[in-house]
């Protein structure tokens, strides 16, 4: 239908030109430009665009000031990526045809390619009064050439206008870094809340802006304001979790982060804040304990961080064994071969003497990683504990050969080893894997 309508223009067109000729005449020039011209559309959808030209080139012989012509020179020229070829071209198509947008489109392409956004920027200023999304492409020119205040300004309209949309809040949150841009967002977000108190998005915004700028008093005043303008919001809580804390109301800040956890409208970020934030509070109020473990079994299905790991690691660094054994075995149940909370679990397990448990694990890891020395390690040492010496002797000799270039994991398998030999009563063995040990210790 497309090359029809163009087609038909064509024919209009040249009659109009040639309308003093005789009709002979007439005829056989526009046949020849028609010919000519669809030749060309024919070798640009092969993507044969030289070929394309040398027709477009006949065609512009006949018709010198053909708008189209020049159109499709500057596609061809884009497509052969001669860039300014292509931008002449539809710049010559729209000086013929200023009310043609597509010209100016092309010209627009051929500085997005170029990564001319300056000029990108004063076509698209002409193309919106075209067509009013394009302003979504200007807001992206703004960033990409730093004019962050056009940029803020221009989302802003659009959020009012068209309703928010992720890359365009994703672009606010970067220029909403710049404390310089801060305090005008502030002002809108105010005056916004002001004429619509129901929007929980404009709440949401201002909270956030007040908490990156350590401003948590604000904050705090908009999620009360929150909660009474929309009591079910769930992000009210965030605000007030942070305010039962700074209170020490633990039974408070424990069900408002249990509504934050579970929202699906609260990002991950703002989630793993809350709980780092409730795990510095369970730690020095003793009793909470059981409220923290629930909190962390909401992230079972977290990819990014092993949250339950990170938890047991700082149990571990406050020498909390129990605790941290508690969080590894959480996080190797939700990720069975994860080698390295297998052996902090041991590690654990070690510490709290617990090896009955110890010795079953490692030696079901060494099936899942049989060339992993350490839990050839773990489970002689398990052994070695229950006093079951042969078979100690037998992890121990295996695991022994995957030690490479690791001296104290060398010494640690020759003591355990003399233990188990000791056990075994063979003493010649015994005293060789410990002199083996002793000599290790010296070099």
């Amino acid at each position: 239908m497309k090359k029809l309508i163009i087609g038909f223009w064509l024919i209009t067109s040249s009659i109009s030109v040639f309308a003093q000729e005789e009709p002979d005449d007439i005829a056989l020039v526009n046949n020849e430009f028609q010919l000519a011209y669809y030749e060309s559309l024919k070798q640009k959808g092969i993507e044969n665009h030289d070929r394309a030209l040398e027709s477009l080139g006949k065609c512009l012989e006949l018709q010198p000031n053909n708008a189209a012509v020049f159109n499709e020179l500057g596609r061809n020229y884009l497509k052969l990526k001669k860039y300014k070829e292509a931008y002449d071209s539809f710049e010559k198509a729209s000086q013929i045809d200023p009310k043609n947008r597509w010209y100016l489109h092309g010209m627009y392409d051929v500085t997005y390619q170029t990564q001319d956004y300056n000029q990108s920027i004063v076509l698209v200023t002409k193309l919106i009064p075209f067509d009013a999304s394009y302003k979504e492409d200007l807001t992206s020119l703004y960033m990409y050439t730093q004019q962050f205040d056009k940029a803020l300004a221009l989302i802003n309209e659009l959020n009012e206008s068209v309703g928010r949309s992720e890359k365009r809040e994703n672009y606010k949150k970067q220029i909403l870094q710049d404390a310089r841009y801060q305090t005008g967002e502030k002002e809108e977000l105010l005056k916004l809340i002001s004429e619509n108190p129901k929007d929980e998005s404009n709440y949401i915004s201002l909270i956030y802006l007040y908490s990156n700028s350590n401003q948590e008093e604000k904050a705090m005043e908009v999620a009360k304001k929150l909660e009474l303008a929309i009591p079910e919001s769930d992000w009210a809580q965030v605000g007030l979790f942070k305010f039962h804390l700074n209170n020490n109301d633990g039974a408070k800040a424990v069900k408002s982060m249990n509504q934050i956890l579970t929202s699906g409208k609260i990002d991950n970020k703002i989630k793993h804040r809350v709980l780092n934030e409730f795990l510095i509070f369970a730690k020095n109020n003793p009793g909470f304990e059981a409220d923290l473990f629930k909190a962390v079994s909401n992230f079972k299905s977290e990819k990014e961080i092993a949250v339950a790991k990170e938890i047991g690691k700082f149990f571990q660094s406050k020498n909390d064994w129990n605790q941290a054994k508690l969080y590894y075995e959480m996080d190797l149940a939700n990720n069975p071969n994860d080698l390295e909370t297998a052996l902090l679990l041991f590690q654990s397990y070690v510490q709290l003497q617990q090896f009955e448990m110890l010795a079953k694990k490692s030696e079901a890891m060494t099936e899942l990683f049989p060339s992993q020395p350490d839990l050839y390690y773990f489970a002689g040492l398990a052994n070695n504990q229950l006093k079951v010496f042969g078979k100690a002797k037998d992890f121990l000799e295996l695991g022994l050969d995957y030690v490479i270039e690791n001296k104290a994991l060398e010494i640690n398998f020759n003591i355990q080893l003399g233990e188990a030999y000791n056990g075994l009563g063979d003493q010649k063995k015994k005293e060789l894997h410990f002199k083996k040990a002793d000599q290790l210790l010296k070099k």
